[in-house]
């Protein structure tokens, strides 16, 4: 498909710089089909059945972003996949002053050789390992905020906490799933209250989801592969809420990629561990989700394909220019969107 088709006018106004507070209070627009409803997210419950079950990604998101030095030259780089070992990749800047053999120091106690470079992007071997490495990172490291949140001087000390989900356990992530961002304690209680089932699976976000595509077909837009597990577990709660007539709603994109990757052609879930590429476009046939509460995304993106694949293209144009003129908020600390499994 055209990539051209993706694309929409966003005023720079509509891009949200801080959450809201408390997060449940968001707005949240209802996508039924033709039907457009301005809701809360403290609505979500009311909106639930009784037996459905609501998928939650359960990534951390580490302290992604370095800034460092190769001589006298100033390196930022933003990890966001490890590759083994010690070993991950980056995104550099100014990347073409990086080349094999050179040696970047972050600080006293955290620094790395670059084994290669392609484009933007290194490859960095750390001499630091495990809990070291990890301490070090906590030390030094900054919350890796998305370009759109404009932060002049670096992350603000409340981003540390705005943009980590309640759900975060397992370190992995440089980018949050932002539609988990909602969840407050009180949100989680009223959804159990209502005899929702919540289950948590895991996707590590990695940077390259949220680049717009610059590919003028979506069909030569090359996805970066992201890792996630669906354990046995959780893959066995899942099914037996649908068995029982429970919708499956995934929280997020990312819940869902994950879901769809350790579905089968019947809809079933078989236990999923590694890493997932799935590129969603329209045409494309869901098997494992019902319901999808996600935040609203930018322009030619993988996320704005994947959820116009997910209600119908001609809906979330709709539903998007009805939110843009609305006020809704936009990105990853934004408003959100409930959107009904187009047939």
């Amino acid at each position: 498909m055209k990539t051209a088709l993706f694309d929409f006018h966003l005023p720079p106004g509509s891009i949200a710089q801080e959450p809201a507070r408390p997060r449940d209070a968001a707005r949240l627009l209802v996508v039924d089909g033709t039907r457009l409803e301005d809701r809360a997210v403290r609505d979500l419950p009311a909106l639930l059945r009784p037996g459905d079950v609501l998928v939650v990604n359960d990534t951390r998101v580490l302290p992604a972003r370095l800034t460092g030095k190769r001589g006298a030259a100033k390196i930022e780089a933003t990890l966001h996949k490890r590759v083994g070992g010690e070993e991950w990749l980056a995104f550099a800047k100014p990347a073409k002053r990086l080349k094999p053999g050179d040696r970047v120091v972050f600080a006293d106690d955290l620094a790395a050789e670059v084994v290669s470079r392609e484009g933007g992007e290194v490859r960095l071997r750390f001499a630091q390992a495990g809990a070291d490495f990890a301490r070090a990172l906590a030390r030094h490291g900054r919350v890796p905020l998305p370009p759109y949140i404009r932060r002049p001087g670096g992350a603000i000390a409340a981003d540390a906490q705005d943009y980590q989900t309640m759900f975060a356990e397992r370190d992995g992530a440089v980018a949050a799933p932002t539609a988990a961002l909602h969840f407050t304690p009180a949100l989680v209680e009223a959804i159990r209250a209502r005899g929702v089932g919540i289950v948590r699976v895991t996707l590590h976000v990695g940077a390259g989801t949220f680049l717009p595509v610059t590919a003028e077909d979506t069909g030569d837009h090359v996805m970066h592969a992201e890792w996630g597990e669906v354990t046995p577990q959780a893959a066995d709660a899942i099914g037996a809420a649908r068995r029982a007539g429970g919708r499956v709603v995934a929280a997020g994109t990312t819940a869902l990629r994950v879901l769809e990757s350790a579905a089968r052609d019947d809809g079933t879930l078989k236990p999923f561990r590694g890493e997932t590429a799935l590129f969603i476009t329209p045409g494309y046939r869901f098997k494992a989700v019902d319901l999808l509460l996600s935040n609203f995304h930018l322009p030619r993106s993988t996320l704005f394909m994947l959820v116009a694949a997910f209600a119908g293209l001609e809906t979330m144009q709709r539903a998007y220019a009805h939110a843009i003129a609305a006020g809704y908020r936009f990105y990853s600390y934004g408003d959100a969107c409930l959107l009904e499994r187009a047939a």
